[in-house]
């Protein structure tokens, strides 16, 4: 069972992401249906590129230029919105490699007393997809191997949301992704952007436990599901 926000999913045609982000050109073959992306697993980036929007496959987990070992490092799946810009981690890529990162919803785990914690499936209410704030980074080894990585920025939930959870991710308006991209855009001009959700922008749907072994992958994961019973009260007999 992830973090805050530690799963997400993506399932949208080609086209749609073609159209949506304003792709010149895109892979079919990065766009297959993926209903538990977890750390560490690839996940699709729109950055700004010499020609252009582009959406490329990155790790989901920041790891910063100046690290000399990233297996000593902590996985940084995360950025939160009130630090990002002053953190070292996150310094660099907040000023210069922001991105969004497109999601058809997200998960969150809400505390349900002694019965562990249930799942939510979290999307937009008029369906299609979202794009959360992201940063990312490329790190090379010794040997000129690279690794293009990135973290989504999360901030405070909105109305509705936070009794799951208190934070959330950085859904950004579809007007402000070009500001956002930009490197022309200082930081605090973009991190200005950031705000909760609209209450109504986004619904949260009871789904069931398989969604917390990362191995499960499928439409069903994101089937509405009734919320696990209470265990009964034990009588006392008197």
């Amino acid at each position: 069972m992830g973090a805050m926000c530690g799963r997400f999913g993506l399932i949208a045609r080609p086209e749609e992401m073609r159209d949506l982000f304003g792709l010149d050109g895109i892979d079919p073959n990065l766009c297959g249906p993926r209903y538990n992306i977890a750390p560490t697993q690839p996940v699709l980036v729109v950055r700004a590129g010499a020609r252009g929007r582009e959406l490329v496959p990155m790790r989901w987990g920041l790891v910063p230029a100046w690290v000399k070992d990233p297996r000593q490092f902590p996985l940084l799946i995360m950025a939160r919105a009130e630090s990002v810009a002053d953190k070292p981690a996150f310094r660099a890529a907040c000023r210069y490699r922001r991105c969004l990162i497109p999601a058809s919803g997200f998960y969150e785990w809400q505390a349900a007393g002694g019965r562990g914690k249930q799942p939510y499936w979290i999307r937009p209410a008029g369906g299609g997809l979202v794009a959360f704030a992201g940063l990312w980074e490329t790190w090379s080894d010794r040997d000129g191997g690279e690794i293009d990585a990135a973290a989504v920025v999360t901030t405070s939930a909105c109305e509705g949301l936070a009794a799951i959870h208190p934070r959330m991710p950085a859904v950004l308006a579809a007007q402000d992704w070009a500001a956002w991209l930009s490197p022309d855009t200082p930081p605090e001009e973009a991190l200005a952007l950031i705000g909760p959700a609209a209450a109504e922008a986004l619904e949260p749907v009871a789904v069931g436990t398989r969604v917390n072994a990362a191995a499960n992958d499928d439409a069903g994961l994101i089937e509405p599901a009734a919320p696990e019973p209470s265990p009964p009260t034990q009588l006392k007999l008197v």
